[in-house]
């Protein structure tokens, strides 16, 4: 082993990068926009292009990427640089149906080129309301308004040549699931899903070819009133955005002859409401009866006006089956109620393969916690039934799962299955569904329940991230909170590639923002307020942090309009840069608070946001090269600040004109809201107030996201993990304690000792206090993002090597590659082991600060020495590869 070798100021430290010198191979993975692969039905006529480049290479020193799309070809020729993600396209715009082909060359750190890559393609789809054809179409007879059958839809065609490509365009006010010829179409569900509905609805694009045949044809849409004209929101509402759901359809054909033949929704459709599920609800469940057929076909009403709401392709990946669970256990607490434990909290539906009598209902219900006696616990799914029905047409086994409907549960109670069948495991498994979002990073370490919290993080973003980040996915409610989004969205950026998912959401808030510059509490809006301080930011936040993490502009500069308005907003309320009376939900759910609004007064925290959300948007500014703009919110954000500090905050750094709250000092310190001199101080009074507490937190939905970062920053890393690793109320581990595998709500939303907390809001998937998790990748194992260097280009790998964890590890999908950071303690020791990913660079933090504590385990040639810097941090600049460091650690 090699150990430090000194040069002047600066110290060069030996360790292998693990690559080996070799002819550059070409680059893999190439994605367009948003991270997408090779997409059907596109929605960006300017894309960008991004590509990763093989390990082995240092860094890319130019790249020529070339497009072509029919007769639009371009060729950037060769462009010097190193950026080799969202690369801006420079040619001609693309336009609706366009095929593209495209394929980068790139030439590494010696200019040796790579050649080109294997062809990449993309096809837009319909990008104009121009393009369609098709006129909405619904049955011609009204449904009963108070419930919610599925309507069927069809048209029966002739297709005699042979078909060279085959597009069925499609979208709905509500929800649809298509057939060609009795076979489904696509892979995907609760499509078009949930958008700011009068403003802009999804289109999807699927390739039929394979399914048409010579001849008869029939194309067969199933379309219910989903989110659109269904139950909705807590007051039941039906028909909050439409009170009848619609089809809009094209299928363009295109035959051997070079001949086009298009089949629109229009008057030829027939249409039924007669067909098996007779009732299907977003929150009550579906109702399915084997025994009817699709039949009495009908007219169809037909709308000449495309309406206001503009028709985009579907800019991110649509739900989909992601898993299925298989039921770990059976139990039977009342005679005929089988209940059956998946093992795992979930969102999905429940797939069945049992024993049924003809004309007998099976009936299954859903439940995420169970009552002491066995039976299901429901009272906190509130008004929402969760329940579906399957009617059988014969005896024998019925095979079924629902379409249009997906509840949040664990336990499965099944009655209605003949009295002498013995139940099986494998009657019952669980359908896992969301977004199909590409799993980026993971985590583990040393520590169970540590891992078991990572665990129970991933699930809740699995089960809430359902087309929108939803707040739970159980009860009558499943809308899209933005307190709960912009708290957890740091995380979930690390757990999955929510890049595109972010971004559309982001479209639906500035499509709902009030004319006054308000953000609706929920995003697509259907409750029709918002005023709320840590809420409303998510509008400054979630652009953000998307930024950082995959270095795109482009939402910052989609949502600036948005966030000055939001800004002025906040100006309208102040006086002299304080709000002094503003509408919030407050940090909610704070323990042992007077009120589920918490302790922390509404104006300090709507202060606070003011100073965070001005300075969010004067570095978006800055990063847009908008300087005058820039500098604005800059100087109205050191205004702020100056007035949230000499009114909340004396000389000593002590609070005043408020209550001493946990939440209190924490905005104060994370915002950078309080001068430099006093924040020892206020540090100190935050730890008094967290020992006042027996270590533990008192911090709701606001607070907790930055309690243990701001502990951490402020030097007190032994009390950060200790909050981590609590075991008692309130705390993490606690629910862990009392089964949970997923994060709860509230931090006591049961226990063995008192049973469950408040019905009334008593979620047991709700991520928001997930939100521990950025900490977990960024200082318990180490891997963070560098702002300086967005999406990252540039890392930082310092983990926290104290407390009682013996290992951790973080891995990452970058934008560039695998990055990771992952460190073993023992014997006064630690062995961190660093991955760098090619064309990026790290900078890394040993756990101290003596040069000679840190031993290289492996030696690497002179070139590619690691520059080490004294002073006062210790800091190693990394290139790309694999480092492995002893590190003797402080005493």
């Amino acid at each position: 082993m090699l150990g430090p070798i000194r040069c002047g100021v600066a110290l060069m430290v030996c360790a292998v990068i693990g690559m080996p010198s070799a002819e550059a191979k070409p680059a893999t993975q190439l994605t367009v926009s948003e991270g997408f692969t090779n997409p059907l039905g596109f929605h960006d006529p300017t894309p960008t292009f991004s590509w990763k480049l093989p390990v082995g290479v240092k860094k890319q020193t130019a790249y020529r990427i070339t497009t072509t799309a029919g007769d639009n070809t371009w060729d950037s020729g060769w462009v010097e640089s190193d950026q080799s993600t969202l690369v801006p396209y420079g040619g001609k715009p693309f336009t609706s149906r366009d095929k593209v082909t495209w394929q980068v060359n790139f030439r590494d750190q010696d200019g040796k080129e790579a050649g080109a890559s294997d062809k990449a393609t993309f096809e837009l789809g319909l990008l104009s309301s121009d393009d369609w054809q098709a006129k909405w179409i619904r049955p011609a007879q009204d449904s009963d308004p108070n419930k919610e059958p599925v309507a069927w839809l069809r048209k029966q065609f002739d297709s005699n040549r042979k078909v060279t490509t085959a597009r069925l365009y499609i979208t709905a006010r509500g929800l649809f699931q298509a057939s060609v010829n009795g076979q489904r179409v696509g892979d995907d569900h609760f499509a078009n899903g949930w958008t700011s509905y009068p403003n802009r609805l999804d289109t999807l694009t699927y390739d039929v070819t394979s399914m048409l045949k010579s001849g008869d044809n029939t194309l067969q849409v199933e379309l219910a009133k989903g989110w659109y004209a269904g139950h909705l929101a807590f007051a039941g509402k039906y028909g909050i955005f439409g009170n009848h759901p619609e089809l809009l359809a094209q299928l363009e054909i295109t035959y051997d002859d070079g001949q086009r033949q298009v089949i629109a929704s229009d008057a030829s459709w027939q249409a039924t409401w007669q067909g098996p599920i007779v009732d299907s609800s977003i929150y009550d469940g579906e109702h399915y009866d084997a025994r009817i057929q699709v039949g009495n076909w009908g007219d169809v009403q037909v709308s000449d006006e495309l309406g206001a709401a503009q028709l985009v392709p579907k800019p991110f990946a649509p739900v989909r089956v992601t898993e299925t669970l298989a039921a770990k256990k059976i139990t039977q607490p009342e005679p005929g109620h089988y209940v059956f434990d998946l093992g795992q909290n979930m969102v999905g539906w429940a797939r069945i393969a049992l024993p049924a009598e003809k004309d007998k209902t099976v009936t299954l219900r859903f439940a995420e916690m169970l009552n002491q006696d066995g039976t299901m616990y429901t009272t906190n799914y509130r008004s929402a039934k969760s329940t579906d029905t399957y009617t059988a047409a014969e005896t024998g086994t019925a095979k079924w799962e629902p379409t249009f409907t997906f509840h949040g549960f664990r336990y499965v109670e099944i009655t209605g299955v003949p009295e002498d069948a013995e139940p099986q495991l494998d009657w019952v498994s669980g359908v896992v569904l969301h977004t199909d979002l590409d799993r980026t990073g993971k985590f583990v370490s040393s520590h169970a329940k540590l891992n078991q919290l990572h665990s129970n993080a991933i699930w809740g973003q699995r089960g809430n991230f359902l087309d929108i980040p939803t707040d739970c996915p159980q009860r009558d409610e499943r809308l899209g909170w933005t307190g709960d989004a912009q708290v957890f969205c740091p995380t979930a950026m690390f757990h999955y590639d929510c890049h595109a998912f972010w971004k559309s959401w982001l479209g639906s808030m500035r499509d709902d923002q009030f004319d006054d510059g308000r953000i609706p509490h929920v995003i697509p809006d259907c409750l029709f307020d918002g005023n709320s301080p840590g809420w409303m930011d998510a509008a400054t936040v979630v652009p953000w942090e998307v930024y950082i993490r995959t270095g795109d502009t482009e939402v910052l500069a989609e949502n600036l309009d948005m966030m000055e308005k939001l800004i002025a907003h906040y100006r309208s309320r102040a006086t002299d840069g304080l709000i002094t009376e503003i509408p919030a939900f407050g940090d909610w759910l704070q323990p042992y608070a007077k009120e589920t609004r918490g302790d922390t007064p509404a104006a300090l925290i709507g202060t606070a946001y003011y100073a965070r959300s001005a300075q969010l948007l004067s570095d978006s500014a800055r990063v847009l090269g908008k300087d005058d703009l820039a500098d604005k919110y800059a100087q109205e954000a050191a205004g702020v600040r100056k007035a949230f500090a000499a009114h909340y905050f004396n000389n000593e750094g002590k609070l005043q004109n408020a209550p001493e709250t946990q939440t209190a000092y924490v905005l104060a310190l994370a915002y950078d809201l309080i001068p430099a001199d006093i924040r020892p101080q206020a540090t100190d009074n935050l730890v008094r107030l967290v020992h006042e507490a027996d270590n533990h937190l008192r911090t709701g939905f606001l607070g907790t996201a930055h309690l243990v970062q701001v502990l951490d920053k402020t030097g007190h890393q032994n009390l950060a993990y200790e909050l981590l690793l609590k075991e008692t109320y309130p705390s993490w581990f606690y629910s862990i304690n009392q089964g949970a595998t997923t994060v709860w709500e509230r931090w006591n939303s049961y226990s063995h000792k008192d049973g469950f907390g408040d019905a009334g809001m008593n979620s047991f998937n709700h991520y928001a206090y997930g939100a521990i998790g950025q900490w977990m990748y960024e200082r318990v194992a180490g891997l963070a993002p560098d702002a300086e260097h967005p999406g990252y280009k540039h890392m930082i790998v310092e983990p926290l090597i104290v407390g009682p964890l013996d290992s951790a590890k973080a891995t990452l999908e970058t934008p560039y590659g695998l990055a990771s950071s992952g460190w073993e303690k023992q014997d006064g020791k630690a062995t961190i082991t660093i991955v760098v990913p090619p064309n990026t660079s790290a900078t890394f933090l040993p756990p101290t600060n003596q040069a000679s504590d840190v031993v290289s385990i492996t030696a690497r040639t002179v070139q590619d020495r690691i520059e080490v810097t004294e002073g006062d941090r210790l800091t190693m600049e990394l290139p790309p590869g694999t480092h492995k460091f002893e590190v003797k650690l402080p005493e």
